[in-house]
């Protein structure tokens, strides 16, 4: 199957026809859809498919216990009304990349797997990269079983009524000492590529980054009849905690972004009582990133004791700076540069990834491919099908360059 037919046979699934962006949320009908797409291209290619105690997806070319194996593979869930790109085009690369190399006549000498692994986005239950921060130990059974939609289902509950036990989960150190090297292919969530004019890069690192959450508590009451002086609105310390945001990452060279709030009582016409946002916010290293959230959590705190409002923080998630295998990176580099001579440029990124929750564990590295707008987490994410093939074709390249040594 071509890699057009793949993306094809997968474009609608979980699409909103009001938006034009994907809902696939863990553990829904859309995301059980693409969890069945992904079995059935493993065992039309004669894969041995298997589900692990996460619920991670696994398809192997070869013995899955001899060890060292190469793996690829990525996600298949999405931001809400998110794009096609972010996450699929390296699972149905993967595939793609697979069956190159079987038309190549290449030989393994490691076992290949390719993994779709689950909840990444974190956009039913609030965390990102579940599957692999439970896989990699850096999330408790106890932590994942107090995750909660928004429509109040747990974790636990949502896994249970797909078909999967959730009282199985849990760090998975076996599964890890199998794996020599991943290697994840993605969608680049930026405009480096574009500039630079190449259609494929190589990742250096991934920037520290996490979520903090703002609670701003004041008093609800009747928007029409209290008098200005009278309130304690937390939306206006909101709103100035926001502008502040904008403000601090620009004076530091990174990036802060207030991109979802929760009200109460979300009257019209009712002062709210509380105001909950969270802050995700991202830098280079992990000096500018503290410096950022601490003057925005002290500005915060300066406008809600002028509203006369209330606020906790709380950090909810974190990931510290990732810095590929460095070996590894730069055998990917030599790899896609050994019959062109050509230097494959080499690019950070400030956006999460499953590789990234791994990197602590097995060698990691990234394939980044050029995304023209830079725009991600929105239904104009896009890539040009010429440059798809061309990431397919680099990822081949790197697979036989890794497992069929």
């Amino acid at each position: 199957m071509s890699f057009h037919s793949m993306w094809a046979e997968l474009l609608p699934v979980g699409r909103s026809s009001a938006s034009g962006g994907y809902r696939r949320f863990a553990w829904s009908g859309a995301d059980a859809d693409c969890r069945a797409w992904f079995r059935e291209q493993a065992e039309t290619r004669g894969l041995t498919y298997e589900v692990d105690r996460n619920g991670n997806q696994w398809a192997w070319l070869g013995d899955p216990a001899a060890g060292d194996a190469v793996v690829t593979g990525s996600h298949l869930d999405s931001v809400p009304d998110g794009g096609a790109f972010d996450g699929p085009l390296g699972v149905v690369s993967s595939f793609a990349a697979l069956d190159e190399l079987r038309s190549r006549g290449a030989g393994f000498t490691k076992p290949l797997a390719i993994v779709n692994f689950g909840d990444e986005e974190g956009a039913r239950f609030g965390l990102a990269c579940v599957g692999s921060r439970l896989t990699a130990g850096e999330l408790t059974v106890e932590q994942a079983h107090r995750l909660t939609d928004g429509e109040g289902v747990t974790l636990p509950r949502a896994m249970e009524a797909a078909g999967h036990d959730p009282d199985a989960i849990g760090a998975d150190p076996e599964r890890l000492a199998r794996i020599g090297a991943f290697v994840e292919l993605h969608v680049e969530q930026g405009r480096a590529l574009d500039l630079s004019g190449d259609p494929v890069g190589v990742a250096s690192a991934i920037w520290p980054h996490g979520r903090w959450r703002f609670d701003f508590r004041g008093e609800a009451n009747h928007a029409g009849t209290t008098r200005l002086v009278d309130r304690r609105d937390p939306m206006l310390s909101y709103a100035e905690t926001v502008l502040a945001a904008r403000r601090e990452a620009e004076l530091a060279g990174a990036v802060a972004t207030f991109g979802k709030i929760s009200v109460e009582p979300n009257g019209v016409n009712a002062i709210p009582s509380l105001v909950r946002g969270w802050l995700d916010s991202r830098a280079a290293d992990q000096e500018t990133l503290d410096t950022v959230v601490t003057a925005v959590e002290k500005a915060a705190r300066e406008y809600a004791a002028a509203q006369g409002a209330d606020l906790d923080v709380v950090r909810e998630s974190f990931t510290p700076v990732v810095e590929f295998d460095h070996a590894l990176r730069d055998e990917l580099g030599r790899i896609l540069g050994k019959d062109t001579g050509l230097k494959v440029p080499v690019l950070g990124t400030g956006a999460g990834h499953d590789a990234g929750i791994l990197s602590g564990r097995v060698p990691t590295a990234m394939l980044f491919v050029r995304n023209p707008t830079g725009v991600s987490h929105s239904p104009a994410e896009s890539a040009a099908e010429d440059d798809c093939l061309a990431g397919v074709d680099a990822l081949a390249d790197v697979l036989e360059g890794l497992a069929c040594r």
